[in-house]
């Protein structure tokens, strides 16, 4: 196999894992390769995310799609960042926004003048300087607008998909129908050689791609990759998910609200509201989490809401032999900072770039495997910082979570930021320095010291230039359109059939 060129791939699994690898491989390597993908109506599926980041623009441009079109197909709406309640104690708002925060230079970041403003007593919230963030508030938006809003999108991860799937099949891509009853491999390297369905069909590949959700079936009951548990630092291990009817105009934003053994989503869409429910089993019932979470939906349920279990943690290898895996099979943070589909996004973004056209070699996988888990460890280290940080000691889980020790790699991040104000960030990382600004603030970490760049502008200059930035955010959300109203100009969906296209298999992880 190691010295075969790839021309056949086979993805197992569909959901939007399948089908956005399919759609990315066909539309820009579709001419040097067959693609297949095979997938069983009968297999309910985890959707792995209908809240975004704005990594998903980006991607979207490189397969060609046309935004109106996939907002109308999939009920999306537009999310200005993430409103967090009760994180950092009860009764908390923050917002992290998906923008820039003030105006920085080449010393260092915006921040760094806004603490010495506030030494002196004025400044304001640090969110008055981001324009995604009043916008956010104010409940408005427009694409055209300058300047332009960073964003991203809420959608129905199971329209998702389908809308995927109708670009791919026009591209060529084939799709096998059924359950996978065989892994067939190579007797003297254990390379993969085919799926056989429970039909009898063979589908024979040279590289595979495993998108079969938590089960793994590929890379781990067939490859054993093995899995590097998480659990000591994201304790959550289920959630509960529903739709339910939607309650007034959709916000920009997706909320998530602290509760006492984990938090709940609110993912607003075009015709319904998607909620879940994310806790610990060491600290509430299946019972106590349902019941709590039933309270608290605002609008009618659709259906019963259905208990998803899992474990935080990565498969120790996302590349073995000749197969690769993407989104869930391959590793799991938690959809707290809606992280999910970007991580399936960058990992077939680093497949076509180091595809095996002339054969699998070591130095193609340990570079994938390598980058896979710097990127996966970061994206963990974001998340944990919230559960970190909390100040609640209201009830065991909280206790917990503030107390637990977190990996060298973000207890460094904390102890820069406390003592001298400082946000270390490689250049390929997903978050920016104001993303963990605004979660280390929002959530009451105030460094000791700051830099003193503030102090080279006397306190007028000051004033003045922070005033000058508040002012112009404030002149642009208010040109800014009401974003149920732009929506409903620009992307109105028809009416939803929730019944039949919302089943309760799928939910909002």
């Amino acid at each position: 196999m190691n010295n075969n060129q790839v021309k056949k791939v086979v993805i197992a699994g569909g959901g939007t894992a399948g089908w956005l690898a399919a759609a990315a491989l066909s539309k820009q390597l579709g001419s040097l390769l067959e693609i297949e993908l095979v997938e069983s109506d009968a297999i309910g599926t985890v959707g792995v995310g209908e809240s975004t980041i704005p990594t998903i623009c980006s991607f979207h441009a490189l397969l060609g799609i046309d935004e109106a079109e996939f907002m109308r197909a999939t009920q999306a709406t537009f999310k200005l960042g993430i409103e967090f309640a009760n994180w950092g104690r009860d009764g908390d708002r923050y917002v992290h926004g998906f923008g820039h925060l003030g105006k920085a230079n080449w010393m260092g970041e915006f921040h760094q003048f806004w603490l010495h403003a506030r030494s002196l007593g004025f400044g304001g919230e640090l969110g008055d300087y981001c324009l995604e963030t009043q916008a956010l508030n104010s409940r408005k938006f427009a694409t055209s607008e300058k300047p332009m809003l960073n964003y991203a999108y809420h959608l129905d991860a199971t329209r998702y998909a389908q809308y995927l799937r109708g670009h791919c099949e026009a591209r060529g891509v084939v799709r096998s129908e059924g359950k996978i009853r065989e892994v067939r491999t190579n007797a003297a390297d254990g390379f993969i050689e085919s799926l056989v369905l429970e039909c009898g069909k063979q589908v024979r590949g040279d590289l595979f791609i495993d998108c079969t959700g938590f089960r793994a079936l590929l890379m781990e009951e067939i490859l054993q990759c093995g899995f590097e548990d998480w659990n000591q630092w994201l304790p959550t291990d289920r959630a509960y998910a529903v739709q339910s009817e939607l309650a007034g105009p959709a916000r920009p934003n997706t909320r998530a609200i602290a509760r006492s053994a984990g938090w709940r989503w609110q993912i607003p869409l075009q015709s319904r509201m998607g909620n879940g429910m994310v806790f610990c089993g060491d600290y509430q019932s299946d019972d106590e989490a349902l019941a709590q979470f039933l309270a608290e939906i605002d609008g009618e349920p659709l259906f019963d809401p259905r208990l998803i279990r899992y474990r935080a943690g990565r498969r120790k290898k996302a590349w073995e032999k000749n197969c690769i895996a993407l989104g869930l099979s391959s590793g799991f943070v938690e959809p707290l900072e809606s992280t999910s589909i970007h991580l399936i996004m960058i990992g077939i973004t680093r497949l076509m770039q180091l595809f095996p056209f002339d054969g699998i070699v070591p130095s193609l996988q340990q570079r994938f495997n390598q980058q896979s888990r710097d990127e996966l460890e970061k994206v963990r280290d974001f998340v944990v910082l919230h559960y970190k940080l909390t100040e609640r000691e209201d009830s065991e889980f909280w206790r917990y979570c503030k107390h637990m020790s977190v990996p060298d790699s973000l207890a460094e991040r904390i102890a820069l930021f406390r003592e001298s104000a400082q946000v270390h960030r490689n250049a390929d990382e997903l978050f920016r320095t104001d993303s963990w600004v605004q979660v280390m603030l929002g959530q009451h970490l105030y460094p000791q010291t700051y830099h003193p760049m503030g102090r080279l502008m006397s306190e007028p200059q000051l004033r003045q230039a922070l005033a000058g930035l508040q002012g112009n955010i404030r002149n642009a959300v208010a040109r800014l359109p009401e974003h149920q109203v732009f929506i409903d100009r620009y992307c109105k969906a028809a009416p939803a059939n929730n019944t039949a296209m919302n089943k309760p298999e799928t939910a909002a992880l």
